[in-house]
């Protein structure tokens, strides 16, 4: 039931079309249930997913795999570091997405999406001394050196812009997640065998043609 407006408070057009909640100054139309959060979680895990195949810290999981030989430990250490490090870098997305307005918001987002098209494109090499000594067992070595390569890495920054993009956190962080696991998780079971076969640049060039085209979409202001 809808309710007449009071004093000073406007309905919105979209409020008169379909369900709305009421935020205080005017009632605000509701998405279709779960479908900007599906999009976002779902775009999340498939291009971090690629992103992350020949990375730093997909690399850092391989060593971590020859050195210590204990892969669930080690999955384990991966999924809190990046379950930490992302929710890190979605909270900055968010808060990003509060600081600009929307026209300077749709240029920086744009435009970082192709200079991450570019920055995908180039080799990632792995300093073998980021792998910290087990003073706290395989997990929280794990934990450690995966959180830290993490910082700055493509992933995160892809995680941020995703964040500030869809303004959905959980769903963002969810399938940045799960797209890291998808990629380190089987690095760390298989090994060296794995790494061989993989076709790095044309994962790479996947991922940098989603990258453009989100990129492309948001300048053009498609979707908003």
């Amino acid at each position: 039931m809808k309710r007449a407006a009071g004093p000073g408070e406007t309905f919105d057009r979209a409020t008169l079309q379909g369900p709305g909640v009421w935020r205080g100054h005017g009632f605000h139309s509701l998405p279709a249930p779960g479908t900007p959060h599906m999009e976002a979680f779902l775009v999340s895990t498939g291009i971090v997913a690629l992103a992350e195949i020949g990375d730093k810290t997909q690399l850092l999981s391989f060593v971590l795999a020859a050195r210590f030989r204990k892969p669930w430990p080690i999955i384990a250490g991966i999924l809190v570091a990046t379950l930490a490090n992302h929710a890190f870098a979605a909270a900055v997305g968010t808060w990003i997405t509060g600081l600009l307005g929307p026209e300077v918001l749709r240029w920086v987002l744009g435009l970082s999406f192709i200079a991450m098209a570019a920055w995908i494109m180039v080799p990632d090499k792995l300093d073998e001394d980021e792998v910290q000594p087990l003073r706290f067992g395989v997990f929280g070595a794990t934990l450690v050196a995966f959180f830290l390569a993490e910082m700055g890495d493509k992933t995160q920054v892809a995680t941020v812009a995703l964040a500030a993009q869809y303004e959905a956190f959980v769903a963002v962080v969810a399938g940045t997640t799960l797209g890291m696991m998808i990629a380190n998780a089987p690095a760390v079971l298989v090994g060296d065998r794995l790494a061989h076969r993989m076709p790095v640049r044309l994962v790479h060039g996947i991922a940098a043609c989603i990258f453009v085209v989100l990129g492309a979409l948001v300048l053009m202001d498609i979707g908003a």
